[in-house]
């Protein structure tokens, strides 16, 4: 009906969001997103805190993105620090607890003189350069494995 489709304040039409979910087991919902965001664990920031690599790692690993750690290179590509020449450099460390990044020459000065690093969100970011570990070395190969068996899986269901 016409009075359903309207809003309950000056009678405007309401703008909801389609009901477009696909697990029964994963919410939707805004508010409860929101708070597993900024109430997760390390562990789980540490995942969601993942930048994506430039074109040419991503073509040399067939990795789409990976978690941030200190030492990394990055390159700041989105903002207002993104525009400056010092936009690229090592990261110096990763704040779990605020979401943020500090990277090497993306720094301030304060009043009394003292430079401070400016924290970025990792979404801002892209990899340029991985510090390679043993450990992510695997997750780069676990990563790629799983991403080729995706699609050849999903080549042999374009076949069927």
């Amino acid at each position: 009906s016409i009075k359903s489709a309207q809003c309950c304040v000056r009678g405007l039409p309401s703008f909801t969001a389609p009901a477009m979910k696909f697990s029964k087991t994963v919410t939707a919902s805004r508010r409860k997103n929101r708070k597993a965001h900024f109430s997760a664990d390390s562990e789980s920031r540490r995942k969601l805190m993942s930048v994506p690599l430039s074109k040419e790692l991503r073509e040399k690993y067939n990795v789409r993105s990976m978690p941030i750690r200190r030492d990394d290179e990055v390159m700041v590509v989105r903002g207002a620090r993104s525009k400056e020449p010092a936009a690229e450099g090592k990261v110096v460390a990763v704040n779990r607890k605020t979401f943020s990044v500090h990277i090497e020459r993306v720094q301030r000065d304060k009043v009394n003189g003292t430079p401070v690093f400016i924290p970025i969100h990792p979404s801002n970011l892209v990899i340029t350069k991985l510090k390679l570990l043993k450990d992510r070395t695997a997750l780069l190969a676990a990563k790629a494995a799983g991403r080729a068996l995706r699609k050849s899986g999903a080549a042999m269901a374009h076949m069927d």
